[in-house]
């Protein structure tokens, strides 16, 4: 398992090994001990999976508030996305910024999103599953979001605001602008 960091402090892409033959492949997904030796020390207490049918799905850009915020282990087993995560720790040296990251069931690479991150993708394909961990349950109280289209955020998302797919929900997240995040950046 290989694992670099991106150029947002935390964040890394990790890319595990597969080994295959003519039966199929084997691939370890999550090894705690190798994430752990890498920083990622967090505590993973839920696994998500989602499906989106149709090409053109966004979800986000989400986040919980402490003290049931989120940290994510973000990957793909069918399909391709356009995976995106924005620095909202006050006081970050890189608060505002994003990254985008694609993540398919072909290039087996995931996504580790620490907490103090909004998050959210689009998908590239039809049928597309995305499988993460979580570091906390859901809750709805403290679930906060951000416009996935603002443009004060510069994302170059695949898709335009007509071309997008998205829930109520989503449609209705404040611009970056109006943000009192409940994040503060430690310096680590």
């Amino acid at each position: 398992m290989k694992i670099e960091p991106t150029s947002l402090n935390g964040p890394a892409v990790i890319m595990p090994t597969r080994f295959g033959d003519h039966r199929g492949f084997f691939s370890q997904t999550f090894v705690a001990q190798t994430l752990y030796d890498a920083g990622i020390a967090d505590q993973w207490m839920q696994d998500n999976h989602s499906f989106s049918a149709e090409r053109g799905v966004v979800r986000g850009l989400h986040w919980q508030s402490p003290p049931f915020a989120q940290a994510k282990l973000v990957r793909v087993t069918r399909g391709t996305i356009y995976d995106v995560i924005v620095d909202i720790r006050r006081g970050s040296p890189t608060y505002g910024q994003h990254i985008g990251v694609e993540l398919s069931a072909e290039n087996w690479q995931q996504l580790y999103v620490p907490i103090g991150f909004a998050h959210g993708f689009c998908t590239l394909t039809d049928e597309t599953e995305v499988v993460y961990k979580v570091s906390a349950g859901y809750a709805p109280a403290h679930e906060g979001g951000l416009f996935w289209a603002d443009p004060d955020l510069q994302i170059e998302w695949p898709v335009t605001k007509e071309q997008a797919i998205l829930s109520e929900r989503d449609l209705k997240w404040d611009s970056f602008s109006l943000l009192d995040s409940p994040f503060q950046w430690t310096g680590s």
